[in-house]
């Protein structure tokens, strides 16, 4: 058996990549400029929206929406426990407070659960798409509907919508469908991530595809948010270059979130290949760690596809049935000792010890305790080969074996 080492997720860098960025570099344009303004047209169509607009990061594009709704002290955005960090922290950030609900064992949030914790301060939910695989969306927003009754609207734009903003964090989830269409044209606003690990990546980077309901403006919205990303500059560097056109305001003390033409030529490439190339390897690396998993007994594996949502394969997210969390520890020691790198996703918002300061228990959750403790991460990229699943495959069964068993 190879002993060289599998890494868990690393970009995909080739030949493409580096001579797309090479040719941004070549053309002066390494701010803002006309590739990141043809990136957000792709990914708008890609997405089935009329605006998408390209950001650093998930966390800051996803901070100004809730700038952009007006949420602030005593005001409540309830999020999963089982999600990342980031979809709380930004909530903090503006000064409200994170209200945690329970998942299902698919990992998304439990609509049920939303349902009972949503009260008159409720101004936002952020359900979140884990491993690839979309939440409920379309059934939350059913609920965030029921929610007009009791809604206490706090400035203009709350008014205008009526009930609680619908933001989804679609960080994981890129290409995913629900219903056949691509996510992104279901939640009010989807927030995506292009981080380095995720299946579209654009080194750092994120984006908002804007899906709300009249008489919200596609066009009038994007060009605020852009605006918001630009310390509140009326105008872009590239907006700037025409004939004249050096003198700009400031409409208010903005921020500074803004994606360059460097990462968007690494993402226009990513987009260019996704569908025909990118997901058609990771759907079959996934799908053969199912082969090997799926009818022995030790293991629960990952939902891809129930009808109605189909996954972007973004994590194989392998539990190990029955497991106690120090087992599970274990194992991916175990793992590791043989060169091959796995993870988990995440540790629940409880478990960490801001968040357990701020009074939340774990006790609460249980569901999410139950799927975070059996939980392990596979290594899913584009470069992985068969042999090299296939040596995973066998690494995790020995590791297990040898846990389980002593």
């Amino acid at each position: 058996m190879s002993t060289t080492p599998i890494p868990f997720s690393p970009p995909r860098i080739d030949d493409r990549t580096v001579k797309a960025v090479e040719e941004a570099l070549r053309s002066g344009w390494i701010t803002t400029g006309p590739r990141t303004k043809e990136f957000e047209r792709k990914l708008a169509d890609y997405c089935g929206v009329e605006r998408v607009i390209a950001l650093n990061s998930w966390t800051n594009a996803c901070e100004l929406v809730l700038r952009w709704f007006g949420v602030g002290p005593g005001d409540e955005v309830i999020v999963p426990a089982y999600t990342y960090c980031a979809t709380a922290n930004i909530v903090m950030h503006v000064g409200a407070k994170p209200v945690l609900v329970d998942v299902l064992d698919d990992f998304t949030m439990d609509p049920a659960q939303l349902l009972l914790r949503m009260t008159e301060r409720t101004k936002v939910i952020m359900p979140v798409d884990i491993g690839g695989l979309p939440a409920h969306v379309e059934q939350i927003m059913s609920i965030a509907s029921q929610a007009r009754s009791f809604f206490k609207p706090s400035n203009e734009v709350q008014t205008m919508l009526g009930r609680p903003l619908v933001l989804s964090d679609a960080a994981h989830s890129f290409g995913a469908r629900i219903g056949g269409k691509a996510v992104g044209a279901q939640a009010d606003i989807t927030g995506f991530s292009f981080h380095a690990v995720k299946n579209l990546t654009t080194a750092e980077g994120g984006a908002l595809a804007f899906n709300l309901p009249k008489p919200f403006d596609h066009e009038e919205l994007y060009r605020l948010f852009n605006t918001m990303s630009l310390h509140g500059q009326s105008k872009d560097a590239l907006a700037k270059t025409q004939p004249g056109a050096w003198r700009y305001d400031v409409a208010f003390p903005g921020w500074k979130c803004n994606m360059t033409d460097l990462q968007a030529a690494i993402g226009l490439v990513e987009l260019e290949r996704y569908d025909t190339d990118t997901l058609v390897r990771r759907r079959a690396i996934c799908y053969r760690y199912n082969e090997a998993f799926a009818k022995d007994p030790r293991f629960v594996v990952p939902e891809f596809y129930d009808g109605y949502r189909t996954s972007s394969y973004h994590l194989y997210m392998l539990r190990i049935a029955g497991s106690t969390e120090e087992q599970r520890d274990a194992i991916i020691t175990a793992i590791a000792q043989h060169g091959v790198s796995v993870n988990v996703h995440f540790i629940p918002l409880p478990m960490l010890s801001f968040y357990m300061g701020q009074g939340y228990a774990m006790r609460d959750y249980p569901n999410t305790y139950l799927q975070y403790s059996h939980e392990i991460s596979l290594p899913v990229y584009y470069d992985l080969t068969d042999a090299q699943v296939d040596r995973v495959i066998n690494v995790v069964k020995a590791a297990v074996e040898e846990v389980m068993s002593a």
